[in-house]
């Protein structure tokens, strides 16, 4: 009989970090979730800690203290802000995951979540419906660490039995959060900027279409995926999975459907090199037959939700 969660957090403060703790506290009751970041928190939250995630001591008292039977591992330094301090972003996106590895083996915890992403992928895969397996190379510092990290993964369940899952995000699309840092991230800014703004300055080229996914998308694929027997999940490496894909052009032209004086122009900066080295689409049919993955948000539902949302909280 498998026992009730008890769970950790790590980056609960964070873009997916946020909606998570509240979806997990949702389903499993807020004290079976504990919530933990790098940063204090203004909210009197008697179950969320600051927690480095490189004090390995610290993070197996944790688990001692709360019972804790299950990690999600949501800490990292994302796409862009990796290029500015590359030796930190390893040490936080993969020493940090070694550690959790261990003490998950150790403590012989029921499971471990690890977010990967599409940065893993480089030009040496297929740009347009990428599959599962290919090639990968990297050209981001954040690649780099999420696909070792995918390896040690694979490496942990197979030599351990660390029941350790995964999934590649593409690019999350959310209203409870500003962005921080990642690529993909104009998505988001586009939204506050033209509500607040009504133009918008895009780091990125209007053609340059990438996956994308609206959060609640995200954490049900995270959720179920945790929560699918372990003889459906055939792959230890992360999941392929997506939702849609679209250009800043097409984003803008579904935008100015509810806010007809938008302006938007395109100043491409350093990001666009990293964008061009991403898949275009992705193919995730893996994910789909093995735990039933299905995505509820297309295009047009995603920008009414967020406008909604965003213009509620104005």
């Amino acid at each position: 009989m498998q026992r009730n969660p008890k769970i950790l957090i790590t980056g609960a403060n964070g873009q997916l970090g946020q909606v998570l703790t509240k979806a997990l506290r949702d389903r499993h009751g807020k004290s079976s979730v504990i919530a933990s970041d790098i940063n204090q928190t203004s909210d009197s939250d008697e179950h969320y800690l600051f927690l480095d995630i490189l004090n390995t001591e610290r993070i197996k008292e944790t688990i001692d203290d709360h019972g804790i039977t299950q990690i999600y591992h949501m800490a990292a330094i994302l796409s862009a802000s990796g290029e500015w301090n590359p030796s930190k972003t390893w040490n936080v996106n993969f020493n940090a995951l070694l550690r959790i590895l261990e003490i998950a083996r150790d403590k012989k915890l029921d499971k471990l979540f690890f977010p990967s992403t599409i940065a893993v992928f480089g030009n040496t895969t297929p740009r347009t419906d990428t599959p599962q397996d290919v090639p990968l190379l990297p050209e981001t510092i954040y690649g780099i660490s999420k696909t070792t990290g995918e390896l040690w993964c694979n490496y942990y369940f197979n030599k351990y039995g660390v029941d350790v899952r995964s999934v590649r995000y593409p690019g999350i699309i959310s209203y409870q959060s500003i962005p921080s840092g990642g690529t993909t991230d104009y998505a988001v800014e586009i939204f506050h900027e033209l509500l607040q703004h009504g133009k918008y300055e895009c780091f990125l080229e209007k053609d340059t279409a990438l996956p994308m996914m609206y959060i609640d998308d995200a954490i049900q694929a995270t959720i179920q995926l945790m929560e699918a027997p372990k003889a459906d999940i055939q792959t230890r490496i992360g999941y392929n999975l997506s939702a849609m894909s679209f250009t800043p052009a097409t984003l803008f032209a579904e935008i100015q459907k509810y806010l007809p004086t938008a302006q938007i122009a395109y100043k491409p900066d350093f990001r666009q090199k990293i964008a061009e080295s991403w898949s275009q689409s992705i193919d995730d049919s893996r994910a789909r037959t093995e735990w039933g993955w299905a995505h509820q948000y297309d295009l047009e539902r995603m920008v009414k939700t967020m406008l909604d949302n965003l213009s509620t909280q104005k």
